[in-house]
């Protein structure tokens, strides 16, 4: 179900809603990923020294808004609706119109909400809205090769291994290779077993 209040966007799903960060998030965002820095350092770049910092949180709900009133980009907090608990994020980014109507999905999730089945209903939401609002085509995502939990959230939200990025993006200070992932609004495409 999708509600605009305000032109504000807001998915729900049966337990989550996904919406903008607002500034009022900053000490349950702070919270949160202080908490699993350890387990999300391996998987994401270098944060900067002021990364938790309440102006480098300013500039994300900015750039959010900004993003998201420029169709550049759709960054969404996932909230747990039964205690209003921030879980992670996910945004879909890199917004190309035109003949290509493509763009990238990326996600985080915090370490005491893993495995639980949050990100998948997240991820199932902001496809469905990026193919069906948003008239995207083609929806990608890219994950270190290592990273057999998010690979396997892919495939079991019917993305489909497509091949290999060399030093796509510095993860934890380094350039690291990534597979890739898209999922398709027509998919024709069987199921692959690579990967």
């Amino acid at each position: 179900m999708l509600m605009r209040v305000r032109k504000k966007l807001r998915i729900e799903t049966d337990r989550l809603s996904l919406r903008a960060p607002v500034h009022s998030d900053f000490h349950s965002w702070v919270a949160l990923r202080r908490a699993s820095e350890p387990f999300l350092a391996p998987w994401e770049p270098s944060w900067n020294i002021d990364h938790l910092s309440r102006r480098a949180f300013t500039n994300r709900v900015y750039w959010a808004q900004r993003s998201m009133s420029g169709d550049t980009a759709l960054p969404l907090f996932i909230i747990r609706r039964s205690d209003d608990q921030l879980v992670g994020a996910i945004t879909i980014d890199n917004i190309r119109r035109g003949p290509a109507q493509a763009a990238t999905v990326g996600y985080w999730t915090g370490e005491a909400f893993a495995r639980q089945g949050y990100m998948r209903e997240a991820l199932t939401a902001v496809v469905h809205h990026g193919f069906h609002v948003m008239d995207l085509s083609r929806i990608e995502a890219a994950c270190l090769p290592e990273n057999t939990p998010s690979r396997g959230l892919l495939e079991r939200s019917g993305f489909k291994y497509e091949g290999v990025a060399q030093s796509y993006l510095q993860i934890n200070g380094r350039w690291r290779n990534h597979v890739l992932y898209a999922a398709l609004r027509m998919d024709r495409r069987g199921k692959t077993d690579i990967g």
